[in-house]
């Protein structure tokens, strides 16, 4: 007997997909293996995307709060938050130097126009990965709706009609 593993294409790795004359040729087990695959996967890609999409959220809000930064004067008292709900009082000494957290508890000290350069420059980069991993969730998506479909056509077809 023939193996039942079936390879559905990696566009990361150059494969386009499963065409519909292919999905056709497959056995109902193949068909179902490669829809339950390929739900899989687009739920996997739709949490990459909701990830992404946080993470974009969060620059923007650090862009924003750049930006308010750098309108206020020298010795001006504000709030500074040291969590998402605990803030203490302090006072802006230097609006031109900032510390941007490039990940994993690390910080660097940059120049106000760097650290907004640095959250633009991550936007674009996510918005970019974002396109690009929805492209691929669609393709995927269409291949499980077209297995489906297919699976479901096979299925009435065995059944008794009557």
């Amino acid at each position: 007997m023939a193996s039942s593993k079936v390879e559905i294409g990696n566009p990361s790795r150059g494969g386009g997909g499963v065409a519909v004359a292919e999905l056709e040729k497959l056995s109902v087990e193949q068909l179902k293996a490669v829809k339950e695959q390929t739900d899989l996967e687009v739920n996997l890609l739709q949490d990459s995307l909701n990830n992404i999409r946080t993470a974009t959220t969060r620059l923007d809000l650090a862009s924003t709060a750049l930006n308010d930064l750098s309108l206020r004067p020298q010795g001006k008292k504000m709030l500074v938050p040291l969590t998402a709900s605990l803030y203490v009082a302090g006072t802006l000494d230097d609006a031109d130097k900032v510390l941007v957290d490039v990940g994993t508890g690390y910080f660097i000290e940059k120049t106000m126009a760097e650290g907004k350069d640095y959250c633009e420059r991550k936007i674009n980069l996510l918005k970019s990965n974002f396109d690009q991993l929805l492209e691929v969730a669609s393709k995927k998506k269409s291949i499980s709706d077209e297995a489906g479909a297919i699976l479901q056509a096979k299925l009435k077809q065995l059944s008794p009609s009557g």
